[in-house]
């Protein structure tokens, strides 16, 4: 049986403000017919602007939506609106209409089709031979690309400036070729530095952390596990989720859901959910990808905290994570957070752990906005220390805080703070 929903959990799968809006002026009884839900599934029939109803159907495990409607937004209006309604307990249960029950089955279908060719895979990617060729092509390819970066650094990083995307794409394809498909995205990136102020510098430091991962992988024999898993991961090497649930830590804590953010690069868009443990005090990351027309995973709303085991991926230090096992609904809270100086000193030994860190995550406790001569935006505590806040729209912040103090959460990288949420005493939670 999945757990009702919350009217938060639901509009967190709208694709955009213009969808959730719209969802609300559906979200009435008198324009649906047939409606039902049972443990797997909500479904109903919305009257249209013509003479025939939409059908529209959730699939509560995934989540996974249809509806007959013509919209190109995943889940549409309609969908929505039907997930509020059942979230306000507006739907009965019952027996699953001919329509709905055909497409849930469908589904299931190819989900178990999908899993055969998964555990398929997963068995020749263990298959003696198989995993010595791989070893084989991406020693080869990081061969090769260690030669490409000391030949940029040879010939100088001023050509960088004016050369083509092709550059970087060439050198990013080898490396697909080679299998070592997250080195070859990290590669690809390097185009957009020489667009911004200042980036000779930052090339430089990108080629050094390169050359040193593809140091580290050819002499991964002599590197400790976690590390050595670290530079496994970020080469291209991935561990399947069924690995993960069945052999990786166990951590079971309240996890506070602080922060959440979307990223899409080509087909595919991305969903970085950052928790902290209020007892072990430990971050976590959970991912989720998806596809155009697929949602993404919206179990995980930002200003509750949530009993959860959660099972990490391998690595130094254990950052990605999965939810294994949930104890309970989420409620609503706000987290503890810290002193910028106490975040920076978890970020250093973060850092020391794995030195191609490139996110991190922050919370802070009783921060202001600050502003400097120059008109760069900061947050600063109590004991003076404060941090760079990434270029934004500051206002919503500002106007949450009025000036005085509150609980920041965001995201850090070498370009400074992205504010998630903040939580203030009056205003409660607000997403940033």
């Amino acid at each position: 049986m999945s757990e009702r929903w919350d009217r938060e959990q639901v509009l967190g799968l709208a694709p955009d403000a213009a969808s959730a809006k719209a969802a609300g002026k559906v979200a009435k009884l008198g324009t649906w017919a047939g409606t039902g839900f049972d443990g797997e599934a909500v479904w109903g029939e919305c009257q249209g602007s013509g003479n025939s109803a939409y059908r529209a159907c959730a699939d509560l495990t995934e989540p996974a939506f249809r509806c007959s409607c013509p919209s190109r937004k995943f889940p549409c209006k309609h969908a929505l609106g039907l997930l509020l309604l059942w979230a306000d307990g507006l739907v009965d249960g019952g027996p699953r209409p001919g329509w709905a029950a055909e497409w849930m089955d469908e589904r299931r279908a190819r989900a178990d089709k999908a899993a055969e060719k998964r555990a398929v895979s997963a068995a020749r990617s263990r298959d003696p031979k198989t995993v010595e060729r791989r070893e084989r092509r991406v020693d080869d390819g990081l061969a090769d690309l260690d030669q490409w970066l000391r030949d940029q650094v040879a010939h100088g990083l001023a050509q960088a400036e004016k050369a083509p995307y092709g550059l970087w794409d060439d050198a990013a394809r080898r490396l697909v070729d080679a299998q070592a498909g997250a080195l070859a995205g990290q590669v690809k990136a390097l185009a957009a530095i020489p667009r911004r102020p200042g980036w000779p510098g930052r090339l430089l430091e990108e080629y050094a952390l390169l050359r040193l991962l593809v140091r580290a992988y050819q002499r991964r024999d002599e590197l400790p596990a976690g590390l050595r898993d670290t530079v496994r991961s970020r080469v291209g090497f991935t561990v399947p989720q069924e690995e993960v649930l069945s052999d990786g830590e166990r951590v079971r804590d309240h996890w506070w859901v602080i922060g959440l953010r979307d990223t899409a690069q080509e087909q595919l868009t991305t969903r970085r959910v950052w928790l902290r443990g209020r007892r072990t005090g430990r971050p976590a990351l959970v991912l989720s990808f998806a596809a155009p027309g697929t949602s993404l995973d919206a179990s995980f709303v930002v200003g509750t905290e949530v009993d959860v085991e959660m099972a990490f991926y391998p690595g130094s230090p254990p950052l990605r994570a999965l939810a294994a096992e949930r104890h309970g609904p989420p409620e609503p809270s706000g987290p503890a957070g810290t002193s910028v100086q106490g975040f920076l000193d978890e970020h250093a030994a973060a850092l020391a752990q794995d030195p191609w860190l490139d996110r991190w995550p922050a919370t802070l406790a009783n921060v202001r906005l600050a502003r400097a001569d120059d008109g760069a935006l900061f947050v600063i505590d109590g004991a003076g220390d404060a941090l760079p806040l990434r270029p934004g729209d500051p206002w919503r912040l500002l106007a949450l805080s009025g000036g005085g103090p509150v609980t920041l959460a965001g995201e850090w990288s070498p370009r400074g703070l992205r504010p998630l949420a903040a939580w203030h005493d009056d205003e409660g939670t607000v997403v940033l």
